[in-house]
């Protein structure tokens, strides 16, 4: 029997972001006889799914990061390794414009497939002058990476064309954001016995899953439930993820009196289970491409209350409700109110054929891969 093709994976770290979650759904579901997925991280500590990546038998090979004082450094870094690793014929960056510095490297050791991958967007409504001026090297960056990939991926139409110009629009190849669907669905007594569980039990749960980065809008998802909670004392907010903003929004929390209230739950790999507990989603992101967890609240049969800065491509239910940025904290309270008698929906069927579960989307990256190499 053959030995699996090794597919190298791009990442700055494999902690619990979206990215993270979405490949590592697939390294779960693809067939491994096939297909190997190894990772080349730019941290020295240990991520979040390292040990299961490890126990998939994948590697890990740690680089520094891709700071302007270390480049040089990198450079010989990339250099070493594609001298003593001619085995990969496959490079699958998930860094977006980072990537350049690897595949530049890779173009000169003969890997013939580079694929780029684009997750996101850093472009949004409110950006300062500073924030537009820090972009410019990015997008300086994403042009030469444009020359070097072979393969353009995306998980949407607005992030392909940021990374890749709407010249090669046509060119974009679409690589959904797929989930586990029955692990997601709702079931009853499990959601009971984790409520149970986390001592939540005739609590109201307004769940929230995001890193704490300015992206998300923490800020204004405090000053949300500040308002909601002085109308239903009995109502939680769970924050699930970690991040560079999270003392900020501890302390935040504190000073409004919410720190019994606001429970901050870190990074956690019992998703599945989290989402049961919360009554609602709320999600009121600056912005958004196709975000895992709103995909993975669907699943849930969650009613969700997002920012209508998010991409409608990611309505997979009924009941999605976007809500200006623009508003009040009153206006987002009101709708949260219209989703507190609705009940947990079996939405298995709708994310199917949707086409976001995992398993029929690993197939299809699985022939991709193989055909490449053909």
């Amino acid at each position: 029997m053959s030995e699996p093709i090794r597919i190298l994976n791009l990442f700055t770290i494999m902690n619990r972001g979206g990215a993270e979650t979405m490949v590592m759904n697939y390294y779960r579901a693809i067939d491994k006889s096939k297909i190997q997925f190894d990772f080349m991280v730019h941290r020295q500590e240990r991520g979040a799914y390292d040990d299961e990546i490890e126990a998939m038998g994948g590697r890990i090979f740690r680089m520094c990061p891709i700071y302007p004082q270390n480049l040089f450094r990198y450079q010989q870094m990339l250099k070493e390794f594609f001298d003593n690793h001619p085995e990969y014929q496959i490079l699958h960056s998930h860094m977006s414009e980072l990537g350049y510095f690897a595949f530049k490297e890779a173009i000169k050791h003969g890997v013939p497939v580079r694929i780029c991958h684009a997750h996101n967007t850093p472009v949004f409504s409110s950006e300062t002058a500073i924030e537009k001026l820090k972009r410019i090297p990015r997008e300086l960056l994403a042009r030469q990476m444009r020359k070097l990939s072979t393969d353009y991926f995306t998980c949407s139409q607005i992030a392909g064309e940021w990374l890749f110009g709407k010249k090669n629009s046509k060119k974009l190849i679409f690589m959904r954001n797929a989930i586990d669907a029955q692990a997601f669905a709702y079931n009853e007594t499990k959601a009971l016995r984790v409520k149970a569980d986390l001592d939540w039990t005739d609590k109201f749960i307004i769940g929230h899953v995001g890193r704490f980065c300015p992206q998300k809008n923490h800020n204004f998802l405090i000053d949300i439930f500040k308002v909601f909670h002085s109308k239903y004392p009995n109502s939680i907010l769970a924050l699930v993820g970690s991040g560079e903003l999270q003392g900020k929004i501890q302390e935040k929390v504190k000073n409004m009196g919410l720190d019994k209230d606001v429970c901050f739950l870190g990074n956690r790999a019992d998703m599945p289970n989290i989402y049961q507990v919360f009554d609602v989603f709320l999600f009121p992101s600056f912005y958004e491409v196709l975000p895992v967890s709103l995909i993975e609240a669907q699943a849930s049969g969650l009613p969700c209350v997002i920012s209508d800065t998010i991409s409608d491509q990611t309505r997979l239910t009924s009941a999605y409700y976007p809500v200006s940025l623009k508003e009040k904290p009153e206006q987002w309270v009101a709708q949260l109110e219209k989703c507190m008698e609705m009940q947990h929906a079996d939405t298995t069927a709708m994310i199917k054929e949707a086409g976001f579960d995992i398993y029929n989307n690993a197939k299809w990256l699985t022939n991709f891969y193989l055909n490449k190499l053909s």
